[in-house]
């Protein structure tokens, strides 16, 4: 199902046959390794810190996470074999509006399965795989996901768009962006100082990068949404991604503090604690965006509903990432109002991961997944 950037209209060629599949795989499949991988991180953490379900928290964790891992391999062969066997139409989604942004889906889902590997891995994988299968996913998916930021940026600024093309699918290669530092600090364990050295100094680059491309994009959007009537239904779930670039970005300065406190010195702890102070200032305005993405998702329930597509993935990882951000700014200020909002937020999640994923699988296997 794709959207025309200048009309805004809907278009869809119903369920197309098996052989034409893998030449219109659509772009955004990778949306669901982040969204998996995120819940399995956020029930990691086990939200509301009680005792009695930590076990229970570390086990179901597991078992998102090496489901994340199935979803990424199968994806990651059949995207392979797209671009080997039909790289003109994987060209022609690269070029457009909202396809195009959907392909840093891949590198933003290897980097969460690295952050992933960090959190939940040593649980049950073996101890000397962890640390090598982090760097490679670090390593790989920052290198994609800043060539992917940059052809999709270059393609916008090569072609023309109209004011209302923007839309919320362009926050997924900031997203992506914003991710790496969080990546490159679980590297800095397993490193020796002059590593760490550049690893830190890397993640701080990498985040002044996302985020300010962050801002930029929702400038476009906000624009957008003042000055041209509301998009699509199609689209409403992508309003829902403007979460996932404040979750990262309130989590990287406390990441980077920390990956950064031995190199610090006597700064360390004043560093930490303006890390804190800019990660809650953040997170507050994640706390405005939800409530408009919520307004917004009433009104376009009220006004005809919203058609499922891959898009709906766009549900997960950014409540997810704004979860996880919340859970760990609550334990930063040892606030216990807040972990009882991160237990709420985390009970959303659960059940938008399990709405997307039953359709999913219903819409596969009737074939309505691969309309375009």
């Amino acid at each position: 199902m794709i959207t025309d950037e200048v009309s805004g209209t809907e278009s869809a060629s119903g369920p197309q046959p098996p052989s034409t599949r893998l030449r219109d795989l659509h772009p955004g499949w990778f949306a669901s390794v982040m969204g998996t991988g995120i819940v399995a991180v956020a029930t990691f953490d086990n939200p509301g810190n009680f005792a009695a379900t930590r076990a229970v928290a570390e086990g179901f964790a597991v078992g998102f996470a090496v489901l994340a891992y199935v979803l990424a391999a199968v994806l990651l062969v059949a995207y392979a074999m797209r671009w080997v066997r039909h790289v003109e139409a994987a060209e022609e989604d690269l070029h457009h509006p909202v396809m195009g942004a959907m392909h840093a889906t891949v590198p933003a889902g290897i980097l969460v399965l690295a952050i992933m590997t960090s959190i939940v891995g040593p649980s049950f994988l073996p101890a000397d795989a962890v640390a090598p299968l982090i760097a490679v996913l670090a390593v790989v998916g920052a290198l994609l996901g800043l060539v992917v930021s940059v052809a999709f940026a270059y393609q916008l600024f090569v072609s023309e768009h109209p004011a209302s093309a923007a839309n919320g699918v362009w926050f997924i290669p900031p997203v992506g962006t914003i991710i790496i530092p969080l990546a490159l600090m679980t590297l800095v364990p397993h490193v020796g100082m002059g590593a760490a050295r550049l690893l830190v100094a890397l993640g701080y680059a990498t985040f002044g990068m996302g985020f300010l491309l962050f801002i930029f994009t929702m400038g476009l959007l906000h624009n957008r949404l003042v000055q041209h009537a509301l998009p699509p239904a199609v689209l409403a779930p992508s309003v829902w991604i403007g979460l996932g670039p404040v979750g990262v970005g309130a989590l990287v300065p406390l990441a980077l503090a920390r990956g950064g406190a031995p190199l610090f010195g006597d700064v360390g702890p004043a560093v930490g604690m303006i890390s804190l102070l800019v990660s809650t200032a953040i997170w507050g305005f994640g706390l405005w965006w939800i409530a408009i993405a919520v307004a917004l998702l009433v009104r376009y329930l009220r006004n005809g509903g919203v058609p499922f597509h891959l898009g709906w993935w766009a549900f997960t990882f950014p409540l997810g990432a704004f979860t996880v951000a919340s859970l760990n700014l609550a334990r930063a200020w040892q606030l216990a109002a807040l972990e009882v909002v991160t237990v709420a937020l985390y009970l959303l999640l659960v059940a938008f991961w399990g709405i997307v994923s039953v359709r999913t699988v219903a819409a596969v296997r009737s074939g309505s997944i691969w309309a375009r």
